[in-house]
């Protein structure tokens, strides 16, 4: 049996076929059973036409989206596209039922247009002119994309109403690394277009709840970094930032210390023997019978937990300024599972209020 996981297609895709379908339809054309269409990298894939239904000046075809192995939230969903005629010579997209509308500046589409990225924009619109060159309008719906939008990151993104139109290469790559990227850069986006200049740096849920019980957290200052610490300071190094809070707990952030800049315990070595090590040249010796880096902190005394907190966030400044070169003061806080402060390095006070 092989173990290669199954590609799929993504939401920019359907909508396109979907798109072509129901453009056919409505110039009376005929309406394959399935749409030829030419992805980005000028590959074609066939994909299905369902639901074809004629309305009173429109024309709307439905398509139904298959990502593969990975584990997308719109896998199974139908992405509905209506075709109608525009007064206009362009083409006009719409938010239909369950695709979102952005609100906040910083992403690729500016607010009040519907959250259909450029790339299946574009793939709409080669997909629809091979049929005509007149002004559409073309309303992109997924069904139930409303309550599918609140397990994505689009509420942080300020994508309201529903999910996001997708995909840049036309393809789902199964547990895509790029997706993750992407994701994590729109939403630091978000946070430079909002004009904020000392932004918070968290791995995830966790330590955006320490980051608010810590400091004065503004809106939009929080970006969720995930693994990917290496891709966003990166970017952070090249933006004109005033200064820079890395937040966490030290079982991840100690590997920034230790050169691993993607903290994914599959793509990582364990924190725990370099907090050991480094509790041991400070203390003398570390506890005995911690099998993790947090029963480890909790097992020391509140000064000596301190003190090896603060050790620890000194390494990790000191290994993130050398490495991305930064042009602005980086303070490091770390926190333990409750959000208490383990420790810290560099100045905290413009983040408390």
């Amino acid at each position: 049996m092989s173990n290669t996981l199954r590609g799929g297609y993504t939401t920019g895709s359907c909508a396109a076929a979907a798109a072509q379908a129901a453009t056919l339809a409505l110039y009376g054309l005929p309406v394959p059973a399935s749409i030829e269409l030419t992805l980005p990298d000028n590959s074609q894939v066939l994909l299905a036409v369902e639901d074809l239904q004629y309305g009173e000046g429109y024309c709307s075809v439905a398509v139904r989206k298959d990502a593969g192995d990975d584990p997308d939230v719109t896998n199974g969903s139908f992405v509905v596209v209506t075709v109608s005629r525009s007064p206009e010579s362009t083409i006009t997209f719409r938010a239909g039922e369950g695709v979102g509308t952005v609100t906040l500046p910083g992403l690729a589409i500016p607010p009040g247009e519907p959250a259909i990225n450029p790339a299946p924009r574009r793939m709409i619109e080669q997909a629809v002119r091979q049929v005509t060159g007149d002004g559409l309008i073309i309303t992109v719906a997924i069904p139930g994309g409303r309550e599918l939008a609140a397990r994505t990151f689009n509420p942080r993104l300020g994508i309201v109403g529903g999910l996001s139109v997708l995909g840049t290469t036309g393809r789902v790559r199964p547990f895509s690394h790029e997706a993750v990227q992407e994701t994590i850069r729109c939403s630091f986006s978000i946070t430079l277009a909002c004009g904020i200049k000392d932004p918070v740096l968290v791995p995830g849920h966790i330590g955006a709840r320490a980051a608010e019980r810590q400091f004065r957290i503004r809106e939009h200052q929080l970006v969720e970094v995930g693994n990917e610490w290496g891709y966003l300071l990166k970017l952070a190094a090249a933006k004109p930032l005033e200064r820079l809070l890395l937040l966490g707990h030290p079982g991840k952030l100690v590997k920034l210390a230790m050169g691993q800049w993607d903290t994914h315990s599959a793509r990582s070595d364990s924190a725990l023997p370099e907090v050991i090590r480094r509790c041991t040249d400070l203390l003398g010796a570390a506890p005995r019978g911690t099998p993790t880096v947090e029963g480890l902190f909790q097992a020391l005394e509140p000064a000596a937990r301190l003190s090896l907190g603060d050790a620890l966030a000194d390494e990790i400044v000191t290994s993130v300024v050398r490495t991305f070169a930064l042009g602005f003061p980086v303070t490091v806080v770390l926190t333990d599972n409750n959000g208490d402060c383990l420790g810290s390095s560099g100045p905290i006070s413009f983040w408390r209020g």
